[in-house]
């Protein structure tokens, strides 16, 4: 009886432990699928200021929002190309590597951006403008490098998958045309020659088709000499018994 309330005890336990598992995997899966959600929010509120910066103002501040808004695109397109890529192809985790390098200056960048987005002295925030716009540059163009060099890399090989396709789809419908070959000559009235297998004959000496085995039960005629065959009795059908097509042969039965 000890057992059983211990065996039931463990279970009780087992199955709260794992209750407890599931609601914490839940819930953090619930809270990562909310910061995903705030994120992508916050993303878009961000592009749309810096949009509405870039053409409704004039001066420094719309160059400086034109210059995030190039920064943020440029990089956001490049990540979602890799690691939309890296799982059809492994090679790109390296390229990958690279960008989270690339990353770390891009957000440098911004964030110096953002805060000469608040600066008063517009006169110099004008004469930093220059090198702000050569550091742009530069990364939006090496992760533009990486974006493009991935995106051929892709097509290279759709492009090979494709080419060895259209090979064996001319092969089989080449082999197909073959095998239709003799359906078209039938239907013109030419006949196509016979097909024989090594050492069987299928014509008579008289031009006649003959039954594969013919030659070969007349081999065995003339070897037994020519003897006559003993004649089979012919036995009334029984009329009282009547058998069907679906029926079984009845067999007869073996003496004891």
């Amino acid at each position: 009886m000890e057992a059983v309330i211990t065996i039931l005890a463990l279970l009780f336990v087992a199955f709260v432990a794992l209750g407890a598992y599931v609601t914490v995997k839940a819930v953090r899966a619930a809270k990562r699928g909310v910061e995903r959600t705030v994120t992508q929010a916050r993303r878009t509120v961000e592009d749309t200021t810096l949009r509405a910066k870039s053409y409704g103002q004039g001066g420094v501040a719309a160059e400086l929002a034109q210059l995030r808004l190039k920064l943020r695109t440029s990089m956001r397109a490049t990540q979602d190309a890799l690691h939309a890529g890296v799982a059809e192809d492994a090679s790109l985790s390296e390229s990958i590597a690279l960008f989270e390098r690339l990353s770390a200056h891009g957000h440098e960048l911004d964030d110096e951006l953002k805060r000469l987005e608040r600066e008063p002295d517009k006169s110099t925030v004008a004469s930093r403008l220059p090198d702000l716009r050569e550091r742009t540059e530069r990364i939006t163009h090496s992760a533009e490098s990486l974006r493009w060099a991935a995106r051929d890399r892709a097509q290279r090989f759709a492009n090979d998958d494709l080419d060895m396709l259209s090979s064996q789809i001319d092969m089989e419908a080449g082999a197909l045309r073959h095998w239709s070959e003799p359906a078209a000559d039938a239907a013109s009235g030419q006949t196509s020659p016979e097909r024989t297998e090594p050492g069987k004959s299928w014509s008579t000496a008289d031009g006649g088709t003959a039954r594969p085995g013919a030659e070969t039960a007349a081999e065995a005629g003339a070897a037994d000499g020519g003897a006559a065959q003993q004649p089979q009795a012919i036995t009334a059908r029984d009329p009282h018994q009547q058998t069907y097509p679906w029926q079984k042969t009845t067999r007869p039965e073996t003496p004891s």
